[in-house]
């Protein structure tokens, strides 16, 4: 049995973010990639939809530029022979202020030859606006009408 291309390309991802080394990530994505990071692009530029191999790329090197991966754990997944999705959780370093970071994600992945061809990822965003503004957010009571 072949080794799924989730964990190859997670391996490569994680290289790319912790390493600076990209060649193994660039020979895993379709030239015609669809991405999206679903969060506050206000916040952090790098999230929001990209389509094609260099424009994913600029994504991945924006993530080496500012984060280091500390530590993932697979809350759950499931594999499909071209296709996975997963419930992660990340421990990260922001590179600027040395903050730890931790968020869960949500990440749905489609692959063609090996190759990425499709990556959505919903973030945990309010959690992640709370850690990067080093404080609580507030929001306003919500109350039903009766």
């Amino acid at each position: 049995m072949t080794e799924h291309s989730l964990w190859r390309f997670s391996r490569a991802l994680h290289r790319a973010i912790n390493d600076r080394h990209f060649e193994d990530i660039e020979a895993q994505i379709d030239e015609d990639v669809e991405w999206a990071l679903y969060g506050p692009i206000d916040m952090f530029p790098f999230l929001g939809a990209r389509q094609g191999k260099d424009a994913v790329l600029d994504v991945i090197r924006q993530l080496a530029d500012n984060f280091q991966v500390r530590r993932f754990d697979r809350e759950s997944i499931m594999l499909g022979v071209d296709s996975a999705a997963s419930m992660l959780r990340y421990s990260l370093t922001a590179l600027d202020s040395n903050k730890p970071i931790s968020l869960r994600v949500a990440q749905f992945a489609q692959f063609r030859a090996g190759k990425l061809t499709s990556m959505r990822v919903l973030i945990d965003t309010f959690d992640l606006v709370d850690q990067a503004l080093g404080r609580a957010i507030h929001l306003p009571k919500m109350t039903s009408v009766g």
